[in-house]
């Protein structure tokens, strides 16, 4: 996946991953996560979506649900008054990506992640998302990198 409008793609499936589990019941095991990764990639069509595209997107939204309790307590510890199940559904599950992808071996850096994560606020969210979204992440990566 070459451009970076591919791995904008993948991060809004990414999300729409995650928000169907917390909409419904996140897996407690591995095999209960991929099927529900292959239910989401189920409903496509072999052109809305290529391989590396998927890949990208399953492998973010898998990190992050495995992840879950610590990113969980990384994304309460930087929110200032807002505990987690307050939090919009959208919200939450960008801070839960973007964590995800911030804490991992990941070759993306911080800045990006948070801007794409910014990025998906403006498209899915509230008016109001993209600036508690980048709060957030912003004092997320201040405290990761010291």
């Amino acid at each position: 996946m070459a451009a970076a409008g591919a791995r904008r793609r993948a991060r809004g499936y990414a999300l729409q991953i995650l928000y169907g589990f917390d909409l419904n019941e996140i897996p407690g095991d591995a095999d209960g996560i991929d099927s529900g990764i292959r239910g989401f990639w189920s409903s496509f069509q072999e052109e809305e979506a290529d391989a590396s595209a998927i890949e990208f997107a399953s492998n973010l939204a898998r990190d992050a649900v495995v992840r879950l309790t610590a990113v969980d307590e990384i994304v309460q510890g930087a929110s200032r008054n807002w505990r987690l199940e307050r939090m919009s559904r959208v919200d939450r599950n960008i801070l839960r990506l973007a964590t995800a992808e911030m804490t991992s071996e990941s070759d993306v850096p911080t800045r990006v992640v948070i801007n794409e994560a910014v990025e998906l606020a403006k498209r899915f969210g509230a008016e109001d998302s993209p600036a508690f979204v980048n709060g957030i992440l912003d004092r997320i990566a201040q405290s990761t990198r010291s």
